[in-house]
């Protein structure tokens, strides 16, 4: 795909995103476009919302858990750039109507940086001495392809479908949480509707966040001390309309609750 190709994709992504519109997928306009190739398209998309004042605060990874690659039919990571415009704070209120056309939500655990972590070769003992804190967290995704009919360099391109997130009510040490099994209760208007543990974010979060540093270290991007990571759902994605209302609970780590309008 040509650089002009891949700039108007980017363009029209980025069109999509502040009309609240949809296209067909990318996959099916083109039949040849590649994952190198949607990243591309990822960073036009990125670039246009620099341009337009937001600023990078951390980074996503998706599509890590068996119950949203088979909801998805994705099946392999991919990652995604979050922007000050995309958080919100415990309790808030969250305009899903004005800002995102198609969400769904499902419940994290982030990590917030204290070093910088830079690929490849970084392990799980390196991302615990360079993680501050871990907290739970809400990400509310979005798709701009049309019903969600997405392969994975549709949700690439798409900024690995990011829309947006809201940290929970407590900071706590890595180390001092089970990360594997710390248990995830999620809620939706006052009843439960999933339960999960960290095992289900590719076996750990950890697992998650070391491969972003190592995949991005590839392309000589590295994790920066500040950043919050989205470490991955423990939880399968459910679809959310304004009014209604989420909490979820992971043991050892806190509480997190939103409401939609």
């Amino acid at each position: 795909m040509d650089k002009d190709k891949i700039a108007s994709y980017g363009n029209t992504l980025y069109d999509c995103l502040r009309n609240r519109k949809t296209i067909a997928p990318i996959t099916e306009q083109e039949s040849d476009v590649t994952i190198e190739n949607a990243y591309h398209i990822s960073l036009q998309l990125l670039q246009r919302r620099l341009d337009d004042g937001e600023k990078i605060i951390g980074k996503k990874i998706g599509v890590t858990s068996k119950a949203v690659q088979n909801m998805l039919n994705v099946h392999q990571p991919d990652f995604g750039y979050l922007t000050d415009r995309m958080v919100y704070d415990n309790g808030a209120e969250m305009p899903i109507s004005s800002e995102l056309i198609q969400p769904k939500a499902e419940g994290e655990i982030a990590f917030i940086l204290k070093h910088d972590l830079a690929g490849p070769g970084v392990t799980n003992a390196e991302v615990l001495r360079a993680t501050e804190c871990v907290m739970p967290c809400f990400e509310i995704v979005d798709s701009r392809i049309r019903d969600w009919k997405i392969k994975i360099q549709d949700t690439i391109a798409d900024n690995a479908s990011c829309g947006l997130f809201l940290l929970g009510d407590r900071a706590v040490n890595p180390r001092n949480v089970d990360l594997v099994t710390c248990g995830m209760v999620h809620e939706k208007n006052g009843e439960i509707i999933a339960t999960g543990a960290g095992a289900a974010a590719s076996g750990s979060p950890v697992n998650c966040v070391a491969w972003l540093a190592n995949t991005l270290g590839a392309f000589g991007i590295k994790l920066q001390a500040g950043e919050v990571i989205l470490s991955g759902s423990l939880v399968p994605l459910h679809g959310i309309v304004p009014g209604d209302s989420m909490n979820l609970s992971i043991g050892g780590i806190g509480k997190a609750s939103v409401r939609f309008t």
